[in-house]
């Protein structure tokens, strides 16, 4: 088990074509129609969040059951990260992107068609089949770390923090949008329509990438038999970077750098809390504030956005400079929201609370992917697998924690010292970005 990333190694075989071999796409072009993709599957984690209210009410669940169907798009979401992250080292981005889609769309199909027969009269006894659907649903968020492979193997490293904070920033904007939309619209169109509107547009996304979507130049050359220089790449309209031809390989060699599992824990925290505040806001501004379901999705709108909004640039800023402290600033921004939001009993505190909470996240978000190419270059599909898939299990873990606590504590302040746990978790960050650093000066690794 190596202790620090390698050099990727340049390519020994020949060149079989001239540099100039035509190439399919651009990386403006990937990028864009990558975070399209991303922004539909992605909005998976918020299909049960907003309703979960509604659901709670008919099937008489518990904080904790309630907590778990909320969370458990993002079980599968973070679970499929690691092997189709992985995957892209092997078979380039475009493949395992549309299987996930495919998946997502199937998922809402049956959700859809759940409530045709059942809503909402003859919901008793559905819950083990919502889970089963959120399951299916969640196979879109997977898609994250697939499209960071995609994006990093299409940009220059100078130029990926740029690209991904683009990327994952808009894309995020789709948990968001939909809890704001979604409750809106099934108020005014009632629940069928609204979530029918939304299956026929992540169908059209669906069909858009499948048409249009290009695997980066490496990969593109390696299926016609063509090998190229990471320069050659370059001039070709893609990275530099190659991976190292399997996904286990991939997976096996980033499991390998220690950097890896600190970067794991700083997105389980960043990214996993994004997820779990998204899908368990609506429930406490419902039962802590009594707000209905749509003014609930419209405050939790609020931090999903903001959260999702400072990923783009935070992602720019993490090109120009250096970002030694923005790791303990941007934990240190999120514990001191989170304890107001445990502690506070008034609306516009809170609400405040959640905005600070947001932008800590945001900003981490957009740094942890800034990191992953310095510390693991010829594994960056296994490594955003590692790190996207152990690090967004957060968002399974930590709702149904808070519903633990919450239903310990009993009455509407549970629901406010329910944040309690993840006030905890984040506390134990700061001696891991003591130890990073170490790591980082003994080894030479990472971003100066």
């Amino acid at each position: 088990m190596s202790s620090a990333p390698r050099a990727a190694e340049a390519p020994v075989t020949p060149v079989a074509e001239p540099p100039s071999a035509p190439i399919r796409g651009t990386r403006h072009e990937a990028l864009w129609l990558t975070t399209l993709g991303f922004f539909g599957g992605f909005a998976g984690v918020s299909i049960f969040g907003p309703m979960v209210p509604k659901f709670t009410d008919l099937l008489g669940l518990t904080p904790f059951e309630a907590g778990l169907l909320a969370a458990i798009p993002s079980l599968t979401g973070s679970l499929l990260r690691i092997p189709f992250g992985a995957a892209v080292d092997r078979l380039g981005g475009k493949r395992p992107f549309l299987v996930l889609l495919l998946l997502t769309n199937v998922g809402v199909a049956g959700f859809l068609l759940l409530l045709r027969t059942s809503y909402p009269a003859q919901m008793s006894g559905t819950y083990p089949l919502l889970l089963l659907l959120g399951v299916l649903i969640g196979c879109g968020i997977a898609t994250f770390s697939v499209g960071i492979g995609q994006v990093s193997y299409w940009f220059p490293k100078n130029d990926q923090g740029g690209a991904l904070g683009i990327y994952a920033g808009l894309g995020n904007t789709s948990p968001g949008l939909s809890t704001l939309a979604l409750p809106l619209a099934v108020g005014t169109l009632g629940i069928l329509t609204a979530y029918s509107i939304w299956f026929v547009v992540l169908l059209a996304i669906t069909v858009v990438f499948a048409l249009l979507a290009q695997d980066a130049p490496w990969f593109q050359l390696r299926a016609r038999g063509v090998t190229a220089r990471p320069d050659e790449l370059r001039l070709l309209g893609g990275s530099e970077l190659t991976p190292r031809g399997s996904a286990l390989a991939g997976l096996l060699h980033a499991a390998g750098i220690p950097a890896t599992w600190a970067l794991v824990f700083f997105y389980f925290l960043s990214f996993g809390g994004f997820l779990a505040f998204t899908t368990w806001l609506p429930t406490y501004w419902h039962a802590m504030f009594g707000l209905a379901l749509g003014q609930a999705g419209l405050v939790t709108a609020i931090f999903s956005l903001l959260t999702a909004f400072v990923r783009a640039p935070g992602g720019l800023l993490s090109d120009r400079l250096s970002i030694r402290y923005a790791l303990p600033l941007n934990f240190l921004l999120m514990l001191a929201g989170t304890l107001v939001l445990a502690f506070s009993g008034t609306f516009w505190l809170s609400l405040g609370a959640t905005v600070a909470i947001g932008l800590g996240m945001g900003l981490q978000n957009a740094i942890v992917f800034k990191l992953l190419p310095s510390y693991i270059p010829d594994a960056v599909g296994g490594a955003s697998g590692w790190v996207g898939g152990l690090g967004a299990l957060g968002g399974f873990v930590i709702p149904p924690a808070m519903g633990i606590a919450t239903g310990l504590i009993g009455g509407h302040q549970g629901y406010a010292l329910g944040f309690l746990p993840f006030a905890a978790l984040t506390v134990a960050a700061f001696p891991v970005i003591t130890w990073l650093g170490r790591w980082s000066a003994r080894h030479h690794a990472g971003p100066v």
